[in-house]
């Protein structure tokens, strides 16, 4: 009868076998070194020994003996080598070559036959010089044990390591596949503190008391409270997350795993969720620690949205980390922080209390945020003196902390594209215009004609954002094709971040948007493909006003698709639409209607400004580019925006005006 053995009697043999793995010499050691050089050796010695002797049979050797042939011979345990005169040549044919050659003869060497005396006796008699060659007991000991005992042992070492494939032994064995891959790094090498992350201060306040818990757990004990087990990062991509969980592990002063959800995923059955076991493990036996899981909707997805019945590998490896979230103690301290730019298709399981019971939010900054961004990533980098910060930070609404970064260092290689000594304001300018618009093509022929269409199109945009009152202010404005597509493009952004957006403006918004194919029509006689990507932008607003904002005759109703992932049926399968097909008509011509009205106010605005439609055209024609001082001078000043009355708290819903589209170019 089998008898199963304790978890304890387990352990040991296991740490037993590690032990003594660990204690033979590996590849990478002095003493493996010292061993292939040995075997090396060996096997050289075993190939070469016997290089430039003719092997002959013993009994032809005694022959050779009974001739005299040999001037003289040496004697050992095991072999007989016979010599031949001096001055003795050998003749013979080449049959390649049809000549005769001469070459000096080879000793002749024989293996001996233990205890035959006759040899000796023979040798007498011939008058043959001999000599006997004594061979070492020890080196007989060292070449016959102790060699192959090394290499043994050390092939052995070899195999097993392969066989455990544990962390950083080079390429994943079979057996490990089971190994976590997490990036382990102590306390000293995650270089980055809170002292380097900006502008997300809420954030960085919330995860403050993470690092309270590790360093001085006793304060919250005493009370008996305790940590939370999870901490999920929300945000958009580019905001820190990751940033921010390597600050907690340098602030805390505590080891660090690092992995991405998709490294827990392999095409074996079962080798995520052994990941997930072998990633705990690994962090209990160093805690207190921080275990960090970046992108977890890689590994974190809602189940049950697939064929019923099928079983996925993911959703078991999904289990596992329910399971070992659930099991580890609280008191020891690990923390598990995940971040993700997709909540909403995550499993409910990870976000109830006692797993993901934290959740913090890592927005995109505002303008003060930007601009500590802006301070902490130009650190290292030679500013100008005409170089603001504040000023590209009031210029940069909406934009992550990784977008402003790349702006900093776009700047710095412009800089040093043109023989700058310095970054200057308009390096920084550039590089915010290639971060939103794309890189510039100045090299893109184009005739006279699409240049005109293309002017009028940015113009119309300019001129009528310019005179409605609600719409954002243009910075600038131009036909220098930039990106995969956009032959032109207005930069219009607004003066201060914007977190509600009226219905005015969202309307005027609209009619900007549609000015460029406005201008076409009126000044140019016919239309162009530039305005679909306008259209497309049009559209987006309008459906939102219609189908979230209730900005519409249809009323303060909510018509939009629900996003959340546990509204889906069991099959996967989206839910049917939750109006009739009646109102859906109804929406459809509520956004066209929007979008027609945008049209026609475009069109009488700039029926009404014309002569400064074609002033600024035959401005862009020139220049290719135009300022907003420039603008200023041309159009007059900016219509004045009225305060707007917002008395009541509102929590928006849907999108926020950060995320809207705004027009940048023409497609």
């Amino acid at each position: 009868m089998a008898t199963e053995q304790s978890p304890n009697a387990k352990t040991k043999k296991r740490d037993l076998g590690k032990g003594l793995t660990n204690r033979l010499p590996s590849l990478g050691s002095p003493l493996g070194y010292l061993l292939i050089l040995v075997l090396g050796f060996l096997i050289f010695r075993s190939l070469f020994q016997d290089t430039g002797t003719r092997k002959v049979g013993y009994s032809e050797f005694k022959d050779a003996v009974r001739a005299g042939e040999f001037a003289r011979v040496q004697l050992a345990a095991d072999w007989v080598k016979g010599f031949l005169p001096q001055g003795t040549v050998v003749v013979a044919p080449d049959a390649k070559k049809g000549v005769v050659t001469e070459a000096m003869p080879l000793p002749w060497m024989a293996v001996r036959v233990q205890g035959d005396a006759e040899l000796v006796k023979l040798l007498d008699e011939k008058k043959v010089t001999y000599e006997a060659v004594a061979q070492s007991g020890l080196g007989d000991v060292f070449w016959v044990w102790l060699v192959p005992i090394g290499v043994g042992l050390l092939f052995w070492s070899y195999m097993m390591r392969r066989v455990a494939g544990g962390l950083g032994q080079g390429p994943q064995s079979v057996l490990s596949f089971g190994k976590t891959r997490a990036k382990i790094q102590s306390e000293s090498n995650t270089g980055v503190g809170f002292k380097d992350v900006a502008g997300i201060d809420e954030a960085v306040e919330e995860l403050r008391e993470v690092v309270d818990f590790l360093k001085t757990p006793e304060k919250f004990r005493r009370l008996g409270g305790h940590i939370p087990k999870g901490v999920l990062l929300l945000g958009p991509p580019g905001t820190g997350k990751t940033l921010l969980a390597r600050a907690v592990a340098g602030e805390a002063g505590v080891p660090f795993f690092s992995l991405s959800g998709s490294e827990f995923v392999e095409m074996f059955v079962g080798v995520g969720a052994a990941r997930v076991r072998d990633l705990f493990a690994q962090a209990a036996a160093k805690a207190p620690c921080i275990i960090f899981i970046d992108e977890l909707d890689a590994v974190g997805k809602t189940r049950n949205v697939g064929v019923v019945g099928g079983h996925d590998e993911r959703e078991q490896t999904l289990n596992q980390m329910l399971a070992e979230m659930d099991g580890f103690d609280p008191k020891a301290g690990l923390i598990v922080i995940a971040a993700t730019n997709r909540p909403e298709i995550l499993d409910s399981a990870l976000l109830r209390p006692g797993r993901f019971d934290r959740q913090v939010v890592v927005d995109r900054p505002d303008r003060k945020g930007r601009e500590k961004i802006l301070q902490i990533h130009a650190r290292g980098v030679k500013l100008g003196p005409d170089a603001d910060l504040n000023e590209v930070a009031a210029r940069t609404p909406g934009f992550a902390g990784a977008d402003l970064a790349n702006v900093i260092n776009e700047a710095a290689l412009l800089a040093a594209r043109k023989n700058h000594a310095a970054v200057l304001r308009v390096d920084l300018e550039e590089a915010i215009e290639r971060e939103v618009a794309g890189l510039e093509k100045k090299n893109r022929r184009m005739n006279e004609r699409e240049k005109e269409i293309i002017a009028h199109h940015e113009a119309g945009h300019a001129v009528v954002g310019w005179m409605l009152e609600h719409a954002d202010r243009v910075h600038k404005v131009s036909i220098i094709p930039r990106g995969l597509a956009a032959l032109g493009y207005t930069l219009s952004l607004p003066l201060e971040d914007r977190y509600l957006m009226s219905r005015e403006e969202l309307c005027d918004r609209l009619s900007a948007m549609m000015g460029g194919r406005a201008a076409e029509e009126i000044f140019i006689g016919a239309i162009s493909t530039g305005a679909s990507s306008d259209f497309k932008q049009a559209t987006d607003i309008a459906r939102l006003m219609v189908r979230e904002y209730g900005m519409s005759s249809l009323g303060p109703l909510y018509f939009a698709q629900d996003r959340q992932p546990f509204l889906r049926s069991a099959m996967g399968i989206e839910t049917s639409q939750p109006y009739s097909e009646r109102t859906a008509q109804l929406i459809d011509e509520e956004i066209q209607r929007l979008i027609n009205d945008g049209l026609q106010r475009a069109r009488a605005t700039l029926a009404e400004q014309r002569e400064k439609v074609e002033a600024l055209a035959a401005r862009l024609l020139t220049t290719e580019v135009v300022e907003e001082e420039e603008l200023e001078r041309i159009l007059g000043p900016k219509a004045a925006v009225p305060v707007p009355l917002l008395s009541h708290q509102h929590e928006p819903s849907g999108p926020s005006p950060t995320e809207l589209p705004t027009h940048e170019g023409t497609a």
